[in-house]
């Protein structure tokens, strides 16, 4: 790729770079998030035709999902690394590289295992371009309103890119073939890689070595625990294989801290976690995901099994999150500089949580209108004033070195936290005697998490709000 647009060490973009070369770089990286948070439920609308057409079993099936999320999260971390090491950019491209191409692998798919390689690969490639994407800002975009901006953007399109993905799923499993849902990612893939080389600011390639044991034992370790979480929200947390896999990912993941300790490169800085701010920070990343993933799975149980609604009708019927959170996002850009981040985030949680508490009061006599999108609206709204400040918060004050093992870290938190958060989150609905209470009781405990977040935002702040 290209290196003429290489920044020197630590510095961002003049203030004077072009709006159009701006927004082509914004729209690089919007796209690639796009992609990679919408592969992880775009397929499971288009489920009943793969299995028709591929001859899945009903456990196979689940594999389609989760040989993306253990690739993805066992390797975020590492592709963090990578790109400080590599330069950001190039680490990017070659993700989206990846990506596109094993996107074309799937939509061709004529067998189970070709299309589980290809969902495996697409996992590599989004960990490679994810934290990438997101570190790719601070050297493309210049402190202040500018960077801001492009941190609403990019938090827009990870939280809305769920919903957005199962209204996609259904509309091209339903209306061309469920081949489309990974298909419909080449030519996107092929455009980012282009525009990217091209206009995107390349970071310094900096002199180091990867750290291979805190590189073996990270992966492993994530992906055992992606792995024991998810079947954890099937097969309960007292399954032998569930026990296994978490006390592997304990032992796993504790070897790596006392790696991370100790050598000079390590692939997490531990310093990190130094700032009480931006630790507060990820914590709130886990507990706002794990509260977000159970509430779109038990709303669309709802919808589905209670109200009768098809797989595309139940996609619309979130729409209107989809719809409020670039808004909300964009009203965070203009309020951070006045209100600062604990505040505005801290808002946010409270209108999240007040939705939360209002879809706890669900009821088998509960309509779309009065039940749910009420809840739908305060969860849209909410989530842009939350997203947007914390990644804010957790990418301020990282020094340049260091800003792709942050966005690693900001990643995995969200995604750990989405598979934590099912697995609680499932757990407390089973133990009901009847499905509605279950998900009235799941709902109570996913608006206590993000209660728990607001509290944290709160409590642990910088002495001056982040820019």
């Amino acid at each position: 790729m290209s290196t003429r647009a290489t920044a020197p060490t630590g510095t961002a973009p003049a203030p004077g770079a072009s709006t159009s070369r701006r927004g082509a770089v914004l729209a690089s990286i919007a796209a690639c998030q796009l992609m990679v948070v919408l592969d992880s439920t775009v397929v499971y609308v288009a489920f009943p035709k793969i299995q028709a057409d591929l001859g899945f079993t009903a456990s196979g099936l689940s594999w389609v999902v989760n040989s993306y999320a253990l690739a993805f999260g066992g390797l975020l971390l590492l592709g963090g690394r990578a790109g400080d090491i590599l330069g950001q950019c190039w680490v990017f491209v070659t993700g989206i590289a990846v990506f596109g191409l094993a996107s074309l692998v799937g939509g061709l798919a004529t067998a189970e295992w070709s299309l589980l390689a290809a969902r495996t690969a697409q996992g590599v490639g989004a960990a490679l371009a994810a934290p990438s994407a997101l570190a790719l800002i601070p050297a493309n975009f210049e402190e202040g309103p500018a960077r801001t901006r492009a941190v609403g953007v990019y938090t827009a399109v990870t939280a809305s890119g769920t919903a957005l993905g199962l209204i996609l799923g259904g509309v091209l499993s339903d209306w061309a073939s469920w081949r489309w849902v990974l298909l419909i990612n080449v030519p996107i893939a092929v455009a980012v890689v282009v525009v990217a080389s091209v206009v995107v600011r390349e970071t310094p390639r900096r002199a180091g070595h990867f750290d291979i044991a805190g590189a073996l034992t990270s992966t492993a370790g994530m992906i055992v625990l992606v792995y024991g979480l998810t079947r954890a929200s099937t097969d309960g947390w007292g399954d032998s294989v569930v026990v296994t896999a978490l006390a592997g990912a304990v032992a796993l993941l504790g070897t790596f801290l006392v790696v991370e300790v100790r050598v000079r490169q390590p692939i997490v800085p531990l310093r990190l976690f130094a700032d009480r701010a931006r630790a507060s920070a990820l914590v709130t990343m886990l507990l706002f995901p794990a509260a977000m993933f159970g509430m779109f799975f038990f709303l669309t149980q709802f919808l589905q099994q209670t109200h009768g609604y098809g797989a595309l009708r139940t996609g619309f019927a979130v729409l209107p999150m989809t719809i409020l959170i670039p808004a909300s996002s964009a009203l965070a850009v203009r309020l951070l500089p006045r209100v600062g981040v604990p505040r505005l985030a801290a808002a946010g949680g409270v209108v999240t949580t007040a939705g939360m508490v209002w879809l706890a009061q669900i009821s088998r006599d509960s309509g779309y209108a009065e039940g749910i999108l009420g809840p739908v609206l305060l969860f849209g709204a909410g989530a842009g004033l939350v997203f947007a400040p914390l990644t804010t918060s957790i990418l301020s004050r990282v020094e340049p070195a260091e800003s792709g093992a942050a966005a690693s870290l900001l990643n995995t938190m969200q995604l750990v936290g989405g598979a934590l958060g099912l697995a609680v989150l499932v757990t407390v609905a089973t133990s009901a005697s009847a499905p509605i209470d279950g998900m009235s009781r799941a709902f109570w405990v996913a608006s206590a998490l993000t209660a728990t977040a607001v509290v944290l935002t709160l409590v642990n702040r910088r002495p001056t709000p982040a820019a």
